[in-house]
């Protein structure tokens, strides 16, 4: 085990990797199972230590951390970015991916209960539809529905906006980064620094 990496274990922070099997994955391909990575949640202690800061306003709000991805072994990148190698999902290479430094993490609230809170998509903008015609090559109108995705989305529910507008509050009080397109993505804002953050391999 690389010792930068931090297995999450927190009653605030609950873990559904969505790579580890086929009902939350826009692949289809359980790629964490199939390299025995399995369905844990490791990060950077970095990113561990910044994450760690949210607990108190958690326990406050009555929220949890549910994670869908977070560390993601280089082998695994390159399995996903094979099985749907269009532009606007998988970066080419694992070198241009924070996951595979342990920097990011895609990440929703949930409730007391673990119920998770809505947004204008569900995490990595899953849709059974859109997963089925991605994998079968038919990215177009995929990649048109991910506008919903972008932080700057006015459409959908005011309660949906407003639970995405929480969760980006929370993250960046921690430090961390949002990426404009992605509302359940957050990184360290140096996290793709490839000297002081390089690329870890899983055993």
């Amino acid at each position: 085990m690389n010792e930068n990496l931090i297995k999450i274990e927190h009653p605030r922070f609950t873990t559904a990797m969505m790579y580890a099997d086929t009902t939350h994955n826009m692949t289809g391909r359980p790629v964490y199972a199939e390299i025995g990575f399995g369905n844990e949640a490791f990060v950077h202690r970095d990113l561990w230590a910044k994450l760690e800061t949210l607990v108190p306003e958690l326990e406050a709000a009555g929220r949890k951390v549910k994670i869908f991805d977070a560390y993601r072994p280089p082998l695994a990148h390159t399995k996903l970015h094979e099985v749907i190698p269009q532009p606007g999902f998988f970066a080419a290479n694992a070198a241009a991916s924070p996951h595979c430094r342990g920097t990011a993490v895609d990440l929703c609230l949930t409730d007391e209960n673990g119920q998770e809170l809505c947004y204008p998509t569900l995490v990595d903008a899953y849709d059974p539809v859109y997963a089925a015609k991605v994998q079968s090559g038919d990215c177009a109108a995929f990649l048109a529905y991910l506008h919903k995705a972008r932080h700057d989305y006015t459409g959908g529910s005011m309660e949906e906006r407003r639970n995405r507008d929480e969760l980006r509050c929370l993250m960046e009080k921690a430090g961390l980064k949002a990426l404009t397109h992605e509302w359940w993505h957050y990184e360290l804002p140096d996290g793709r620094d490839a000297h002081k953050y390089p690329l870890i391999d899983w055993p």
